[in-house]
């Protein structure tokens, strides 16, 4: 993603904004007429609420389950929208401040740069410096393995998402399994005449249990499509980026005058040298 692309990112937190403003402005009038007793926006606002604290209640001691669950997924959606920032995979001004280095044939203070970024470029970068000694070839397998980590570690925090979205309906059948189990055995009584509303008590309580359970997965269905294509932009863009750099480093140590940066760039350790038997 080009720096033009990250000039936008702030005008969508001004969308966001505008949305929560806009709907709290959507929502105060019918707070104000709420405060009016006998109107009937107050009547319908009133019966909104019960049916929400009616809900509340429903779930009971589902919330044991379902409250950590909710957290555990806005938490995730927090974390990964965090990582997959595009500043933190490319970091603004990173690419120009190392080219104009390497076109100084400043080799070791391009490779302390990019070693003491914490980008995902950076880390990409250092690992690929450190075998350009070897061929631009082995530069490049050592930087995809590098890219391939990173993309691994927050493949692995989206696939929780996935978990949220698949517990949440299956959490709401418990639910639900265990309101029909009452209404059941209301009606099972012998001992006394089914009372409707306690057979209606059972019933909303199942339902008001995969209500909450499929409000869960629903979002987490959306956010694990999302963030499963965001790291695949965000990856692709990362090693695009690395190995034009990378090329672009070994060319420059290639040209006449320039030192390569196999004297320059020493990171691993020296091997050392086999003994040779005297014949």
């Amino acid at each position: 993603m080009t720096n033009a692309v990250q000039r936008l990112l702030p005008s969508r937190r001004g969308v966001l904004i505008l949305g929560l403003l806009a709907a709290a402005v959507a929502l105060a009038p019918a707070a104000l007429f709420a405060q009016e007793d006998g109107s009937p926006v107050a009547e319908a606002v009133k019966a909104q609420d019960n049916i929400f604290v009616h809900i509340i209640k429903s779930v009971s001691f589902f919330w044991i389950i379902l409250l950590p669950t909710s957290i555990w997924l806005i938490a995730l959606v927090v974390l990964l929208s965090l990582d997959l920032r595009m500043s933190a995979a490319i970091p603004a001004g990173f690419v120009d401040e190392f080219t104009d280095t390497v076109n100084k044939r400043k080799f070791k203070e391009a490779y302390d740069m990019a070693r003491n970024d914490t980008s995902y470029l950076g880390r990409v970068l250092t690992a690929g410096m450190a075998r350009l000694q070897y061929g631009i070839e082995d530069a490049r397998e050592a930087s995809t393995n590098t890219l391939e980590a990173v993309k691994s570690d927050k493949e692995q925090k989206n696939n929780y998402t996935a978990v949220i979205a698949t517990l949440g309906p299956l959490l709401g059948l418990v639910g639900t399994v265990f309101g029909m189990i009452m209404a059941f055995m209301e009606l099972a009584d012998a001992s006394k005449a089914p009372q409707p509303a306690k057979l209606a008590d059972g019933i909303s309580h199942a339902l008001a249990v995969t209500l909450v359970g499929v409000a869960i997965a629903v979002p987490a269905v959306a956010f694990n499509t999302y963030f499963r294509n965001r790291i695949l932009q965000v990856m692709l863009e990362v090693g695009s980026v690395s190995d034009d750099l990378l090329t672009q480093m070994y060319h420059n140590s290639k040209k006449p005058g320039g030192a390569a940066p196999t004297a320059q760039v020493a990171t691993a350790a020296p091997v050392a040298a086999t003994p040779v038997a005297p014949r």
